[in-house]
């Protein structure tokens, strides 16, 4: 018999804003805000556990909402019943029709806040959270990953991350990987910064300057690199 994890009675302890400094220096005119970084990882820490639940509940992690090989709504849909309050809003997609058929456009508008741009260029019901998505990478159309199958460790594998772009948060659209091509932009709510939820559930910040190899290394479930951290905290 298989657990489920539930710790969301600590998810409001979370949502604490992390205490400014008297003597922190003056950030420019329309910077990042701390309050809104430690946002984000809030955020961020609500779908690693939404994951973990998935996963606990049904053997296997999220994938995209599929009819046939053709993926319908986002996994960003998929996991909305391991969301506290928000198992009313999965039941009403009619998870047979794609994100954008008349019935499930008219819920782009109900995102979550857990989805919603803390900052940045988004319009009302898009979103920056995000998977890599493409083989070796942790959302493969088409197959539904364990945890087991992070053969790289989940404390050294990227799950969802702050994208540069915004999609439609139903929309079955991720942060496309392909090995042999150059890494896409991330960090569009931090300028070039981003923060992560790993495999594992803990959240970090990424820099925008990390060696590349290190985050090639991050995307993959199961590259077998051996991973430098000095760019993320």
């Amino acid at each position: 018999m298989r657990v489920f994890v539930t710790i969301l009675a600590l998810v409001p302890a979370l949502c604490l804003a992390a205490p400014v400094r008297k003597d922190a220096p003056e950030r420019p005119e329309g910077a990042p805000t701390p309050e809104q970084a430690e946002a984000s990882r809030n955020n961020l820490k609500v779908i690693g556990l939404a994951m973990h639940n998935h996963e606990a509940a049904n053997g296997t992690l999220p994938t995209d909402v599929m009819k046939g090989k053709k993926p319908l709504l986002s996994w960003r849909v998929a996991i909305l019943p391991y969301m506290e309050g928000q198992k009313e809003l999965y039941e009403g997609f009619k998870l047979d029709e794609p994100w954008d058929s008349e019935h499930n456009m008219k819920l782009i508008e109900k995102i979550p806040n857990v989805y919603t741009a803390v900052r940045g260029k988004a319009k009302k019901g898009e979103t920056f959270y995000q998977c890599f998505s493409g083989e070796g990478a942790f959302l493969q159309p088409g197959k539904a990953l364990r945890f087991a199958d992070i053969a790289d460790g989940t404390s050294n594998t990227l799950m969802v991350v702050e994208s540069e772009k915004a999609v439609p948060w139903t929309k079955p659209e991720d942060i496309p990987f392909d090995a042999k091509k150059p890494l896409p932009k991330l960090g569009g709510m931090f300028e070039g910064d981003f923060h992560a939820v790993l495999c594992d559930g803990s959240v970090r910040r990424v820099r925008k300057g990390i060696d590349p190899m290190t985050l090639r290394a991050l995307i993959t479930v199961a590259g077998g690199e051996v991973i430098n951290r000095d760019g993320d905290e």
